[in-house]
């Protein structure tokens, strides 16, 4: 009887972007905690040294990196030191975002629509671009890219971030059609609402706005990142060996409808 491959990155590299809180810092920590090596990536170096302590003091291996990850000379660099701390890269959570303040797209700036793409898309395409170079040259290696509900779903309001996050989909699924005989599996992760410091920028963290958004989860709740983190785990292993070109929605049951 065949062995069920399990979740584990023992001897293994991972490389995380927007490890400074939320949903990135919960992956990081998770990569460490099954065996990997993690190369934390964030523009905030206090959030990210944070980030960093927690993996060491709990006897991870993790390298902190600060890099802009809009910037490509940035990105090929972060990623130069990651192979020359570990010497590989197994897998890639890029995860790096920032939010959109509720506005209809007649009201949204030329810049505030840049700059929103940018992080959002852009960074997902120059760290694919350079992950891959690394990937192809191991014969492996697995890409899972944070979009959203949003994603999938139109959003009011949100024109600009539904349009980085579709494209982070479409981006993830092109890839993957392109890299799969070369033993390179790439996915996008859709979170849902998730309790992390957007979340908490975006709804003023107020009760009422608070209850708002968790009136949109039929499971009643908000998700907690180390959930995505999970995900981003499985989708990364040996377990999801014939999973590739997928956007898993993982949210409560918000786009159940759709």
């Amino acid at each position: 009887m065949t062995d069920i491959p399990r979740v584990d990155f023992n001897g293994k590299v991972a490389f995380v972007t927007g490890a400074g809180s939320g949903v990135g810092r919960a992956t990081a920590l998770a990569f460490a905690k099954a065996g990997a090596s993690v190369a934390a990536v964030d523009i905030n170096e206090v959030a990210l040294n944070e980030t960093a302590a927690i993996i060491r003091d709990a006897g991870g291996k993790v390298l902190a990196i600060t890099c802009d990850v809009t910037k490509g000379e940035q990105v090929k660099g972060a990623l130069d030191k990651t192979i020359e701390a570990f010497g590989r890269l197994d897998a890639a959570h890029n995860n790096a975002g920032i939010e959109q303040p509720a506005q209809p797209i007649g009201d949204i700036s030329e810049e505030l629509w840049d700059r929103i793409i940018s992080v959002n898309l852009k960074s997902v395409f120059l760290c694919m671009k350079y992950q891959i170079e690394i990937m192809l040259k191991q014969g492996s290696g697995a890409i899972v890219n944070t979009a959203s509900g949003a994603g999938v779903l139109a959003i009011r309001n949100q024109s600009s971030y539904c349009a980085s996050k579709f494209g982070v989909v479409a981006a993830s699924k092109v890839a993957a059609l392109e890299y799969a005989e070369k033993g390179i599996r790439v996915n996008a992760i859709c979170p849902g609402i998730i309790d992390t410091p957007m979340i908490s920028r975006y709804t003023n963290d107020t009760d009422e706005g608070r209850a708002f958004m968790i009136a949109q989860e039929p499971i009643g709740r908000m998700g907690r990142p180390e959930e995505i983190a999970g995900t981003v785990l499985w989708l990364c292993s040996d377990a999801a060996g014939f999973v590739t070109g997928h956007a898993m929605i993982v949210d409560g049951g918000q786009t159940a409808g759709i």
